[in-house]
């Protein structure tokens, strides 16, 4: 990371692309030393939380420095940055999340990331984004070329929040597997796989290691905003879960549910979820 590098050259999904994947090599690093001194199998709880806030706040600093500098008149939305009603009324809003899947961080694990995207509030729509993977070594980004993978065997894997799950998301699953068996789309079983940070669980279906995404309690718009715009990028369908597009920049700045599906399957998993609400 070179501190005199000029940013302000790059366009907004370059300056996207960098900025997550410098931040990356920071969270790396910064663990890196601390499980130098600190084992992951031997912390405690406390100790590990240590990790986790000092992570999130030096990756949010960083961050903030960089797209501040290269953009100065442009707001920013950050998880550990306190609100700015302000930016409400900005054309140009960033949406950052310095470190999703803080818990996975801490405890060495590799489905964690960097989530930065751009809010333009003319076009009404996300115009730049990246999801930086850095244990993976993978960075998704609008710059990509589109490929997504396709999976080797024939069980449709959806992902979930291994804490907070939807409560029906077994029903939806299971009237899954009927609807696809009912339009003939060739599946041997319909399975519930968890993973941690939303980036990451978009990166599954990219990389063929799973097929949909399902999440109905509720998170922020720094959780979704880049793993929403990347989603589309590669050509998968994200939405609410009625089918509805999301929209940022709000007061507060929630999201209450999402889907993201191979193309294929998408009409199925909005009717298995219609068909089961409040099953």
């Amino acid at each position: 990371m070179n501190p005199t590098e000029d940013l302000t050259q790059l366009g907004d999904a370059e300056l996207s692309r960098t900025v997550a994947q410098q931040a990356g090599v920071l969270l790396m690093a910064l663990r890196k030393e601390f499980f130098r001194t600190h084992p992951v199998d031997s912390m405690d709880k406390a100790v590990s939380d240590q990790l986790r806030d000092q992570a999130d706040r030096a990756a949010h600093l960083f961050i903030m420095d960089k797209l501040s500098a290269a953009r100065p008149l442009d707001a920013i939305l950050s998880e550990e940055g306190k609100d700015d009603a302000a930016r409400l009324v900005s054309d140009r809003v960033w949406i950052v999340d310095p470190l999703d899947g803080t818990w996975e961080y801490g405890q060495g694990r590799k489905d964690f990331g960097v989530h930065i995207a751009l809010w333009n509030a003319k076009a009404g729509k996300l115009s730049a984004g990246t999801v930086d993977l850095p244990d993976q070594g993978i960075t998704r980004s609008v710059l990509d070329a589109v490929k997504i993978a396709t999976s080797k065997d024939s069980v449709i894997r959806v992902v979930a929040s291994r804490s907070r799950p939807p409560a029906t998301l077994k029903e939806i699953v299971t009237r899954l597997g009927e609807l696809l068996t009912e339009a003939e789309i060739p599946h041997s079983k319909v399975e519930i796989v968890d993973v941690g940070s939303v980036g990451a669980k978009v990166n599954e279906i990219l990389c063929g290691r799973a097929d949909i995404y399902l999440h109905n309690t509720g998170f922020y718009e720094w959780d979704v905003a880049a793993p929403y715009i990347v989603a589309q990028h590669y050509g998968l369908i994200a939405s609410h879960m009625d089918g509805a597009p999301i929209t940022f920049n709000h007061m507060p700045p929630y999201v209450s549910d999402l889907v993201v599906s191979r193309t294929d399957l998408y009409p199925h998993v909005l009717l298995a979820i219609k068909e089961t609400q409040g099953a």
